[in-house]
């Protein structure tokens, strides 16, 4: 396979020069308000309407794209050498994964599901529905894989798989429920984190089994997820009406979905000029390198975002803060616009902040969890 040449001097990557090809719509900047109804245009190759989506905290680490399936249709088969991770937007439907002559594995999925599928798998797509599309969300580490390997062919027309994910000894069935495994933090003097491995989950927006998230404030809650043998991970935050996150930092590829909840979120890059994210079911933003980014709740009900991650092991990608000094923004040392804009936009629905008032004055304030969070 001859590899594709590529110009040192060159600043396009070989992944924006693919998804250009294509011809499918592309679309930059901040955020997308709604995925649902961003446009799209014809994909050949997938036989449906797509769009492709490059947003500024992406930077060529993590890719996505938006595909939607017709009433009752059923998509062609498709494969790619990376993982990808799929975040159900809206509709139901089944899919079909598989590798080589092997036996399908066959399951269903609904609006807020996600599942993974593995890298070099076949991955077959069909609306349930008769009388409404499907939206979907797909999201990868194509581009940084692209970066070293820039010849599209090896991406998507690569006979070598691994047939041990889905059909090895002792291999479960990896589309059924996901279970827990506690990890132990080193260095860390709080109990291990809890973990729930699955390449299926039926739906985020229900997720109930959560643990506390202490450090981010706001009395929020949190489920870690990881997919079995995939350098991908993800989590969802949960945090109560009227409140709001610590502002924090880390590095670039978060891709950040909502699957239920009203607010907005502000980035900044230190000493620069604030963005200001809204968002409600089905936005999505993803924060740049090292720009600190701020959840705020301004509806009447728990708000949730899933953030799917970057592959692990890259320097600088961690989500966790590991300098809280110089990474993470305790409420006491917050720029008074943060408080201000928040109860303010608060005021302006007719509603009043919960953040109690000692949240501002102690940075070591610890948040009540003995009540269970509403739903």
């Amino acid at each position: 396979m001859a590899r594709a040449m590529t110009n040192f001097w060159d600043k396009t990557t070989p992944y924006e020069k693919w998804i250009e090809s294509t011809g499918v719509p592309i679309h930059r900047g901040y955020y997308i308000e709604d995925c649902r109804t961003v446009e799209l245009g014809y994909w050949p190759e997938r036989e449906c309407d797509a769009a492709f989506i490059q947003l500024a905290g992406q930077e060529g680490v993590t890719g996505a794209y938006v595909t939607e399936i017709s009433p009752r249709k059923t998509l062609p088969s498709f494969r790619m050498t990376v993982d990808e991770v799929v975040y159900v937007l809206q509709g139901r439907g089944l899919a079909s994964v598989w590798a080589g002559d092997r036996p399908k594995k066959i399951f269903e999925w609904q609006s807020h599901s996600m599942f993974l599928i593995p890298g070099n798998y076949h991955c077959q797509l069909s609306n349930m529905q008769g009388d409404q599309s499907v939206k979907l969300l797909h999201c990868s580490y194509l581009p940084l894989a692209m970066s070293v390997l820039p010849d599209p062919e090896i991406f998507f027309n690569n006979p070598l798989v691994d047939f041990d994910l889905l059909y090895g000894q002792g291999v479960r069935d990896i589309y059924s429920e996901a279970k827990v495994i506690t990890v132990d933090e080193p260095g860390s003097a709080r109990d291990g984190r809890n973990i729930w491995f699955g390449n299926f989950f039926a739906d985020m927006r229900a997720w109930d089994r959560l643990d506390h998230f202490e450090r981010r404030g706001a009395g929020g809650h949190v489920v870690w997820v990881g997919f079995p043998n995939s350098p991908l991970s993800a989590h969802m935050s949960v945090f109560p009406a009227r409140t709001y996150k610590k502002g924090h930092r880390h590095g670039p590829g978060f891709l950040i979905v909502i699957p239920a909840g009203e607010g907005y979120s502000i980035m900044w890059l230190e000493g620069g000029d604030k963005v200001i994210i809204p968002w409600h079911e089905a936005s999505l933003f993803v924060p740049p390198n090292r720009w600190f980014h701020q959840h705020f709740n301004v509806g009447a009900a728990p708000a949730r975002y899933l953030a799917i991650h970057p592959p692990r092991g890259l320097s600088g990608i961690s989500e966790k803060v590991e300098d809280r000094a110089r990474d993470q923004i305790e409420y006491p040392d917050e720029d008074a616009m943060i408080r201000r804009k928040f109860e303010t936009e608060l005021s302006q629905r007719g509603l009043a902040s919960l953040m109690p008032e000692a949240a501002y004055r102690d940075r070591n304030y610890e948040w009540n969890y003995k009540q269970k969070l509403a739903s």
